[in-house]
C-alpha cells in the first residue's frame, strides 16, 4: 500500500502545452518528459457499490504492464486529495478478484459477490510525466509532475480529459500547492477533486454523481480557529465542485450556490475580529470581492431573466480561462493550510483564536444583533441593504455552527434570516419594501433574536 497525495488542475489544450515549456518546469525538471500511453478499465457492480463506498477499482495497461489498482476513500480538500492506493502486478488483462481481500478491501463491502464486478468505462489518456524538485529551504521535494491528455468513455458518450497533475513523492504537501500557485499565476489552472473516476460515473449516471461535500463537523469545545478552519475548507472544496459542475451541464442553481458558497466565506473571513488581523486576510477579502462584484449582480439578474440565465454559461466559460478563479482557490488553499490568520495577531487575538466556539459564537450573534439595529429598519426599509454584511454573518455562523449555541429556535431564525436577506437584495418597490418591513419584523420577534439582543 502507498499513500497518494495529489492535487488535480483543469486546464485547456493550450495550457497543457504551455506547462511543459514553463520555465518553472523546465529548470526543476530533472528527468525530462517521459510519454506514456495508459489504458484504463474501471470497474464496478450494476448497482455502483464501489462508487457508494468511495472506492475506484482499474485495470490500466501501461507499456506491456497489466496493473490492478484499488483506490479506497480518502480525504480531499479544496482540490488536494490523500487517500490509499494498493497496486498488484498482473500477467493478463482480466481482472483477479482474488487480490481483494484482506486488509485493501473496505469493510462495508466486506458482503460484496466480487463475482458481480464488471467493466465500466474507461480512461484513455497520454501521459507526459517528469520529477520537479521543488525545494523548500533544506527540507527535499519531490513533485511528480503529469500532463493529461485524452477521453473518459462510456458507451457513445465522451468527455475530454486535460489536466495538470501533481502527486507528492518525497516532502511536505504544502509544496503542491505553492506549485501550483506559482503556475497559476499566469496560467488558468482549474483546482478540480472530481477524478477521472467521477467523471466516469457521472457520464455513466448524472443522477449518481455526488456535488455535495460532506458537512464540517463543529463541536462545542472546539477552538474557533479550528470551527473556523473546518467551515472555511468545507466552502472552499464546495466551491470548487460546484464550479466544475456547473461548467459542465450549466445548470443555474449550481451557479446560484457558487456564488452563495463565496459570500459565506467572504463573511466568515470578515467575522473574527482580533482573531484574525485585518493585514492577514487583505488579499483574500480583496479576491472574493472582486470575484462578488461581477457574479453576484449577474445571479440576482438572472433570477429574474432567462436571457441572462442563457448567457451565464458562456460567461463563467471566460471566467475559468482567466488566472482569477484558480489563484483565488489556490492562494486560499495555501492560506488556510498555513493557518495565516493566526500569525503575528496579539494577545487577545490568541484568546480569541483559542476560545471555545460555543463561548465565542454567542457572544460574536449578540454584538451583531445589537448592532443591526433591526427596529430602525422596521421603520425605514429601504435602507436594509445597507446591513447585508452584517446580516450575512450571522447567516454564516448559523448556517455551520448553529448546533453548539444553546439557545432555542435558531433554526428558525436562520430561516427567518434568510428570507430578510433574500428581501434585502431585491430591488426597491412598494411591494418589496413593504416585504421588508413585515419580515423584519418577523426576525425581531423571534425567540431566539429577543435572546440574542439580552446576552
Amino acid at each position: 500500500m502507498q499513500k497518494e497525495t495529489e492535487i488535480k488542475l483543469r486546464v485547456s489544450r493550450e495550457t497543457l502545452a504551455a506547462l511543459r515549456e514553463h520555465p518553472l518546469l523546465k529548470k526543476r525538471n530533472k528527468s525530462g518528459w517521459e510519454r506514456r500511453e495508459l489504458m484504463n478499465q474501471y470497474f464496478d457492480t450494476p448497482e455502483r457499490d464501489l462508487a457508494q463506498a468511495k472506492v475506484a477499482l482499474r485495470l490500466r495497461k501501461d507499456g506491456d504492464e497489466i496493473i490492478q489498482t484499488l483506490k479506497t476513500r480518502g480525504q480531499s480538500v479544496a482540490g488536494l486529495s490523500e487517500r490509499n492506493e494498493y497496486n498488484w502486478d498482473l500477467p493478463k488483462a482480466k481482472l483477479d478478484v482474488k487480490k481483494l481481500d484482506g486488509e485493501c478491501w473496505p469493510e462495508q463491502l466486506a458482503e460484496l459477490d466480487k463475482k458481480t464486478l464488471k467493466p465500466i468505462f474507461t480512461t484513455d489518456f497520454v501521459r507526459e510525466r517528469a520529477e520537479i524538485a521543488w525545494g523548500r529551504g533544506k527540507a527535499k521535494v519531490v513533485i511528480e509532475a503529469a500532463l493529461d491528455l485524452g477521453q473518459v468513455v462510456v458507451g457513445k458518450q465522451k468527455e475530454e480529459i486535460c489536466e495538470l497533475e501533481l502527486e507528492l513523492r518525497e516532502g511536505e504537501p504544502a509544496a503542491l500547492l505553492e506549485l501550483a500557485a506559482e503556475l497559476a499565476a499566469t496560467l488558468a489552472l482549474m483546482p478540480c477533486d472530481i477524478s477521472k473516476a467521477e467523471r466516469g460515473y457521472r457520464l455513466y449516471d448524472a443522477s449518481s454523481y455526488s456535488l455535495s461535500l460532506p458537512a464540517p463537523q463543529i463541536q462545542a469545545e472546539m477552538p474557533l480557529d479550528d470551527a473556523f478552519a473546518a467551515i472555511m475548507w468545507h466552502l472552499l472544496g464546495s466551491s470548487q465542485r460546484l464550479a466544475e459542475q456547473y461548467r459542465f451541464n450549466g445548470h443555474w442553481r449550481l451557479l446560484q450556490d457558487w456564488v452563495e458558497n463565496l459570500g459565506e466565506l467572504r463573511a466568515l473571513i470578515g467575522s473574527l475580529g482580533q482573531a484574525a488581523p485585518r493585514q492577514s486576510t487583505s488579499e483574500l477579502r480583496s479576491a472574493l470581492d472582486a470575484l462578488l462584484e461581477d457574479w453576484r449582480p449577474l445571479v440576482h439578474a438572472g433570477d429574474d431573466d432567462e436571457d441572462i440565465r442563457k448567457a451565464a454559461p458562456e460567461q463563467f466559460v471566460e471566467e475559468l480561462q482567466d488566472v482569477r478563479w484558480g489563484l483565488f482557490s489556490l492562494n486560499t488553499s495555501r492560506w488556510l493550510l498555513a493557518r495565516t490568520w493566526t500569525a503575528d495577531r496579539n494577545v487577545r487575538g490568541n484568546r480569541q483564536g483559542a476560545a471555545q466556539i460555543t463561548n465565542w459564537l454567542p457572544r460574536l450573534l449578540a454584538d451583531d444583533a445589537v448592532a443591526l439595529q433591526l427596529s430602525r429598519y422596521q421603520q425605514q426599509p429601504e435602507d436594509l441593504a445597507e446591513q447585508l454584511p452584517r446580516i450575512e454573518r450571522i447567516q454564516a455562523w448559523l448556517h455551520h455552527a448553529r448546533q453548539v449555541v444553546d439557545i432555542p429556535e435558531l433554526d428558525r431564525l436562520y430561516g427567518e434570516l434568510n428570507k430578510l436577506a433574500q428581501l434585502a437584495n431585491q430591488p426597491i418597490t412598494d411591494e418589496s419594501l413593504d416585504a421588508r418591513m413585515h419580515q423584519a419584523i418577523a426576525v425581531y420577534q423571534n425567540r431566539a433574536w429577543k435572546t440574542l439582543l439580552r446576552l
